[in-house]
């Protein structure tokens, strides 16, 4: 007889909550982090066809850095819709407005791009300051290294 390979059912699923200090912390490296913590790779039990990750929360994400020359360099391109909408926000514009969307944005684009990778993205929250409403999840900080 064959052996079987068990898989955990998305009712047996119990997602933990995270939490990470964007303080000073190389974007890519902390978005692996987040992106492998999203989609449950983390553990053995990891289900391709389900969303069997934890949640994570980001606190300080207006100090989150970038190496190298990717600070006067790096754009974030989207599209309005419009013939000519093509709108192109340089990062340290996109830092001082929006610190948050860096995070999701570098997040966003490891994920699936299907709905499971949408429904993954919700479990991501970011936050600009230090302040976050979820002290009632008890959210484990986690290290990145």
């Amino acid at each position: 007889m064959r052996p079987r390979t068990s898989h955990l059912k998305q009712a047996e699923h119990q997602a933990a909550w995270h939490l990470i200090d964007a303080k000073d912390a190389v974007l890519g490296r902390m978005a692996v982090e987040i992106a492998r913590r999203l989609q449950g790779k983390h553990l053995p039990t990891v289900s391709e066809h389900f969303d069997c990750g934890d949640a994570v929360v980001v606190v300080n994400a207006s100090d989150v850095r970038v190496t190298g020359s990717k600070a006067e360099q790096k754009v974030y391109v989207r599209v309005t819709g419009y013939p000519g909408g093509r709108r192109v926000e340089t990062f340290a514009a996109v830092k001082e407005k929006h610190p948050e969307r860096i995070i999701q944005k570098a997040v966003q684009r490891m994920l699936p791009k299907n709905r499971l990778g949408k429904k993954m993205l919700k479990k991501l929250f970011v936050y600009p300051g230090s302040e976050h409403p979820h002290g009632a999840q008890d959210p484990v900080p986690l290290e990145i290294g």
